[in-house]
Parts: C-alpha cells; sequence; structure tokens
C-alpha cells in the first residue's frame, strides 16, 4: 500500500475514534513505534499522520508525556472538532458524486440549490412537541430512509441514527445511549440471529426483537465481473483486491465465521485489512476501482450498478427494551412495520424479505 494513502487511513480511523467517542479527551494514543507496527508501515508515516491530527486540533504531542487526544475544549477546540467532522463528510459526499461522473461545477450548483431550500425549512419553528428516539447499530439503507420519513410514520418524532455496528448498537443500548439498537449477528454455536448476543450483553433483561426485514447479503463485484469471481474460495487469488466491513459489524462476523469454515486464511486476502464503516462505502470502493470485490448487501451493489453474488439470507432485527417498547413513539413503529405500506416501501429496495418484518421475539 502506498505510504500517501495509508498515512491518510490512520488519520481517518484515528480521526473517527476520537468523534465516536471511542478515544476519549485525555487518552493516550500508541507510541509511533507501536502505532508503525500495529499498521505494518514506516515511523515517518505515524508522525505524518499525527501532524495532520494536531494541525486539526484533536491531539497534541508533548515531550515525556507522549501523544494524547485534547483534554479540554481550548479556544477554537470546539470548532476544530465539528470542523474536522463536517470536512470528513464532504468528503465522503464528494467522493461519491465525483466518482459517479458528476463534475465540481454540477456539484457546486446542487449544494448551492440544496442550501437555498434548507435555508428556508430552517427558518421556519420547529414542532414544540418535537422528540428524538436515538438508534445506535448495524447500517442499512433502509433505515436511512426510515429516518428520513420518520415524522411522517411518527408526527413530530425525529429517528436520529448513529451506525457504530451491530456490537456498538447492543453497547449502547446497554448503557442507555441508545432508545434501538440493529444487529444482524449471527452466532456459530447455535445457528441463530441476535438472541444469544442479546443474552450476553444485556443479561436478566427483558428485550424484544423487532424484525426489520431478512436481508440479501455476499459479494460486491464489479459490474461484469471482470475479476472472474465465483465465490470466497477466490478472494486469495492473485490479483484479487478485497475491501472489507471493520470488526463488530454483524457482517464482518459472518464473514470471519464463514472463511474458518472453509479453511481459508484472512491474512492471504489482500485487502482484508482495508474496512468501510457502512455497505455504502463497500460499494463505493467497488466502483472506482480501489478494490474489485468487497462484501455487502444486494441492495446496495444494485443501487451502485454492480454485479452481485448471493451467499446468505440473514435477519436484520431492532432490540428494544421492555420499557422502551411502552413508549407511544416506538409503539406506532411497531404498528407501521407490521402493515402493508412498509413492506412495500423495503420490498421496493430490491434484495430485501418481508415474510417476518413487524414481528416480534421477547428474549429474557
Amino acid at each position: 500500500m502506498e505510504e500517501t494513502h495509508l498515512y491518510q487511513r490512520i488519520v481517518e480511523s484515528i480521526r473517527r475514534q476520537i468523534l465516536s467517542g471511542s478515544l476519549e479527551p485525555g487518552d493516550r494514543l500508541p507510541s509511533v513505534r507501536q502505532m508503525a507496527a500495529d499498521w505494518d508501515c514506516t515511523a515517518g508515516t505515524v508522525q505524518h499522520a499525527y501532524q495532520e491530527l494536531a494541525s486539526q486540533g484533536l491531539i497534541v504531542s508533548r515531550s515525556g508525556q507522549g501523544t494524547r487526544v485534547i483534554k479540554s475544549v481550548q479556544a477554537g477546540g470546539e470548532a476544530a472538532l465539528r470542523r474536522a467532522n463536517l470536512v470528513h463528510r464532504s468528503e465522503d459526499f464528494l467522493l461519491e458524486v465525483l466518482t459517479a461522473g458528476y463534475t465540481p461545477a454540477e456539484v457546486e450548483a446542487a449544494i448551492r440549490q440544496a442550501l437555498e431550500r434548507w435555508q428556508i425549512i430552517l427558518s421556519q419553528p420547529a414542532p414544540s412537541q418535537e422528540r428524538t428516539l436515538r438508534f445506535a447499530g448495524s447500517h442499512d439503507p433502509v433505515l436511512t430512509w426510515l429516518a428520513a420519513h420518520f415524522p411522517e410514520i411518527v408526527p413530530h418524532v425525529t429517528l436520529q441514527l448513529g451506525f457504530t455496528g451491530s456490537l456498538g448498537g447492543l453497547i449502547a443500548l446497554a448503557e442507555g445511549k441508545a432508545d434501538l439498537a440493529g444487529c444482524h449477528l449471527w452466532d456459530e454455536e447455535s445457528d441463530s440471529y441476535n438472541a444469544p448476543f442479546v443474552r450476553r450483553l444485556l443479561p436478566g433483561k427483558k428485550v424484544a426483537l423487532l424484525t426489520l426485514a431478512h436481508r440479501r447479503l455476499g459479494l460486491i463485484l464489479a459490474a461484469g465481473n471482470p475479476a472472474k469471481v465465483a465465490g470466497l474460495h477466490d478472494l486469495d487469488r492473485p490479483g484479487i483486491r478485497f475491501v472489507n466491513r471493520q470488526s463488530g459489524s454483524g457482517t464482518r462476523v459472518w464473514l470471519d465465521s464463514a472463511l474458518r469454515r472453509q479453511g481459508i486464511e484472512p491474512d492471504r486476502i489482500n485487502g482484508y485489512g482495508d474496512e468501510r464503516m457502512t455497505h455504502s462505502e463497500v460499494a463505493a470502493a467497488v466502483a472506482d476501482g480501489r478494490a474489485n470485490v468487497g462484501f455487502g448487501l444486494e441492495a446496495v451493489a444494485r443501487s451502485y450498478g454492480l454485479e452481485f453474488i448471493f451467499l446468505v439470507r440473514e435477519r436484520y432485527d431492532l432490540v428494544i427494551s421492555a420499557d422502551n417498547l411502552e413508549l407511544d413513539s416506538i409503539a406506532r413503529l411497531v404498528d407501521w412495520l407490521a402493515g402493508d405500506k412498509a413492506h412495500k416501501a423495503i420490498s421496493d429496495f430490491g434484495g430485501y424479505e418481508t415474510e417476518e418484518t413487524g414481528s416480534l421475539q421477547w428474549v429474557g
């Protein structure tokens, strides 16, 4: 991997951890030597990454104290965090639209038009009874759509999304940082989804699993499949460049297990450590040629015009505590998911099955 690209990945990885709260103010970062060993790169690459993060006001290095996340917000520190987050989101968007073939001038005009429309919307007074439901968990395009339409389903309530991965969602629920979590964690021992992990992470708690849908997962390939990939057994072939989901995601849990069952060593797969936080990011990497194989949702592969090889049908559940299930907003969501409108909206994405959408299963 080119050192320039690797330094940017190190910056992005640490920045994500800071912005998500995984690295807290005052936390010490690994030494340059340790980080270089972890990333299999030169010390100069790590130093370059640390210098970039320091210039963004996110970390500070002091003699004898090592490198740490800023302890407190100094003058302009909060602005630096906000600016870093905004720049990161903007770069993701620009990469997606530019690789889709739009010119910078077209993007600038579209952003200007969108800003004008949102300035009108934001100038209107917000409803006095506006409430927020906090979601944490695995990424899914249906949830993005659901959040955009949530006020139509449950008036005066906003669905706030935090894509943290399946395990991250359950942990957030256990810590009271989320009202509902989204997961699709396959348990190899019981050959079942979600319930075993809920029992381990929320012991003794009565929890409902509300099925969002069954999803089709598989290999995402460039249009026409020029690499001639037929299955997982091809991933360690020479010339294959893979792009992965992050550790802790339900998608990654299943893939790690599937490779283990087939006797395929992840270390032999070029790019297995190249991780993305969402299915869309995986598809984008394949679409723009940074990888020729990824693993993710059929619905996302379709949306990018990519090839798809089906591997597994999985259940995606919304995990809700018994207390939260009594909230009016969540009760309305449960009713809506059980109805025909929800089933049609989800089916229209492609790659989803809705026979059990809206069904409830109790755990604990």
